[in-house]
């Protein structure tokens, strides 16, 4: 075995933010002082480093110390604590009306992960497996996003499985709630979201056969379509920051805590969080 060092590009006041809400998490759950095989600081710089270059968490987890199953423990906790700290939707909006913000840009994210067998029935009566997504011709959970119009991302959904479509997720878990706030604040979406209702700004399609566009309509479509390319740059900060989202190996069913946890590394570095 061969022990070498490494360094963690991330700022040491986001490792005693993670730090301190595990502190309050163990007095929360009443457990003993000295109990743990890591302090609080060793658990958030664990789980960090994990988050930033996602290692084998086996391997990683002998580094500190500990074993594969406690590892994973260690892990789930810092994902649970963060995750908690996410705005909800509605919160969220309120900020955005409350800083000006002239409209919001919602897009979905597919997010790769190990194939999962779970199967569902399609609208066409098939049986398929549930977590593939056509989108990608992959397996993976989508989440959706609200990012303003810089693209910065301020809020994030519960993820459902790769093989529900952009319009339906955002049906269940954003549009409801978006709607008082778009008469003001409009929402702009891509082609995926083509009937989502009043507020939510959306290209208009392609008439069929030879038919065009008119000039105001192809206009309309460049306009929505260089404001909306900005909100790349959400999933693109969260992934790209934190790269354990690239792919996880973790139940697909915790990618929506996942990102979210993620979310609030962001926001603290971009000082979003005091």
């Amino acid at each position: 075995m061969i022990a070498y060092p490494a360094m963690l590009d991330v700022p040491r006041e986001l490792l005693g933010y993670v730090g301190r809400l595990l502190y309050w998490e163990r007095r929360r759950r009443g457990t003993p002082k000295g109990s743990r095989r890591l302090t609080c600081f060793y658990q958030a710089l664990f789980a960090l480093a994990w988050f930033r270059s996602k290692p084998n968490i086996r391997l990683h987890g002998i580094a500190f110390g500990l074993s594969q199953a406690t590892a994973y423990r260690y892990l789930h906790e810092v994902i649970d604590v963060l995750s908690s700290q996410a705005p909800g939707l509605h919160q969220a909006l309120d900020r955005a009306v409350a800083d000006g913000v002239p409209h919001l840009i919602l897009d979905g994210k597919i997010f790769d992960t190990d194939r999962c067998r779970i199967k569902t029935t399609s609208v066409k009566g098939e049986t398929i497996d549930a977590w593939f997504s056509g989108k990608t011709s992959n397996f993976g959970g989508n989440v959706q996003a609200l990012c303003e119009p810089d693209g910065f991302p301020i809020w994030t959904s519960d993820v459902e499985p790769g093989g529900v479509a952009d319009i339906e997720a955002a049906r269940r878990h954003v549009l409801p709630a978006v709607y008082p706030y778009a008469t003001t604040m409009p929402i702009l979406a891509d082609p995926g979201y083509q009937g989502a209702g009043h507020g939510i700004v959306v290209p208009f399609k392609q008439p069929a056969g030879d038919n065009a566009l008119s000039v105001d309509n192809r206009t309309h479509n460049a306009l929505q379509r260089a404001l909306r390319s900005l909100g790349e740059r959400g999933f693109a900060l969260l992934t790209e920051r934190w790269t354990a989202l690239q792919h996880t190996t973790l139940s697909p069913s915790r990618i929506g805590d996942l990102v979210r946890a993620a979310l609030v590394l962001v926001h603290f570095e971009h000082r979003r969080i005091r």
